[in-house]
């Protein structure tokens, strides 16, 4: 089952975490290296920093799975994977600003988690047409999988470079 929310992308990235990360205390603002801006993913072991092409609110889906989904990046402008451990069984998503006690929560098994965001729309909602106000076909959108899988490496599936980069 698939939850949807609308989250504001301040300084252009989300969250997703851990719920007793130590993140939500200090920020993870030092995961942005060079290599994680154009890979578009901060990765902690506890807490991943998810680049948005915007800095407004964004259309994000969360999806629980029970293992690894199929491949669909082609449905996608930019799909990357972490892993993520939960400890306390609690997946954390949020804007970076937003009030860390109201953020959504979701059940997960405790332990490593495997990360799946996959952004599209890109283009259109970093290059709006400036003759629309807010159109819904102007908001990037994000879909988030977890799911349980052992500790890898990040992976960038299918990368997205903005026109003129």
């Amino acid at each position: 089952m698939a939850t949807n929310l609308e989250l504001f992308a301040d300084y252009f990235q989300i969250y997703v975490m851990d719920d007793d990360s130590e993140a939500t205390e200090s920020g993870i603002g030092d995961v942005w290296t060079e290599q994680a801006v154009l890979d578009g993913i901060g990765v902690d072991e506890h807490a991943l920093a998810i680049g948005t092409a915007v800095n407004v609110t964004v259309d994000v889906t969360i999806d629980l799975l029970p293992g690894r989904p199929d491949d669909d990046s082609d449905a996608f402008d930019h799909v990357v994977e972490a892993s993520l451990n939960l400890a306390s069984g609690r997946l954390v998503v949020l804007g970076c600003t937003d009030y860390i006690p109201d953020a959504a929560r979701f059940d997960m098994p405790a332990g490593w988690t495997r990360i799946r965001t996959s952004r599209r729309n890109l283009e259109a909602a970093a290059f709006p047409d400036s003759d629309c106000d807010d159109e819904p076909e102007d908001m990037e959108e994000i879909r988030i999988q977890a799911w349980p899988a052992p500790h890898a490496q990040p992976d960038i599936i299918k990368r997205w470079t903005p026109p003129g980069a």
